[in-house]
């Protein structure tokens, strides 16, 4: 019924071939003989890894980068990152903006993300504008939350032509009740002078 073929199956030499290759690539490149590194591995650059900010730290101000942070410590100021995630020990006041965001700890102000999950141990306070999110049962959240196709957006463009609009209305109001308000006290003036005569 069934055979075994020869046929179908690598030699001895294709797999010499190949076990060499498999111990190239998993050889660092300056530890190899030969000095150049032509390999494919050397063409793509890897992602480095998060940087990760300890318990014991804390930081008064911004913080910026392309990058991914885990953050374990006290953050006074506002954060912006690709891939941002909150440990449960950490405590940011501030507003924070990324790409992903998981939050495990405590956030007090805004959080504007593409992805935003709330772990069951989370504690936010403050608005979320969110792509897509996911909060946990157990997770304390005190705010709102608001779905936009961009949230990381600055919203501070958006809403300062808003309030323009508002403040010309308010100023016209108070010179329309300016002019009320001098006759008021011409005829105050008025008065005293005609009683002083």
């Amino acid at each position: 019924m069934f055979s075994k073929s020869r046929i179908n199956e690598p030699g001895p030499k294709a797999e010499a071939e190949q076990a060499p290759a498999k111990s190239a690539e998993s050889t660092p490149s300056f530890l190899r003989q030969g000095g150049a590194d032509t390999s494919a591995s050397h063409v793509t650059k890897s992602k480095p890894a998060a940087s990760v900010m300890a318990s014991d730290l804390t930081i008064t101000g911004n913080l910026k980068t392309t990058g991914d942070v885990v953050i374990e410590g006290i953050v006074d100021g506002d954060i912006r990152a690709h891939l941002l995630t909150v440990g449960e020990t950490a405590t940011i006041r501030g507003e924070i903006v990324a790409d992903d965001i998981v939050i495990n700890g405590r956030v007090i102000g805004r959080v504007r993300g593409l992805k935003v999950r709330l772990t069951s141990s989370a504690q936010v306070e403050g608005d979320i504008i969110h792509k897509t999110i996911a909060i946990e049962s157990g997770a304390h959240f005190e705010g709102s939350v608001q779905r936009q196709d961009d949230p990381l957006q600055t919203s501070r463009a958006a809403s300062a032509p808003a309030k323009e609009p508002e403040a010309k209305p308010a100023q016209q109001t108070y010179q329309q009740q300016r002019p009320e308000a001098s006759d008021a006290v011409r005829k105050a003036a008025e008065a005293k002078k005609s009683v002083q005569s």
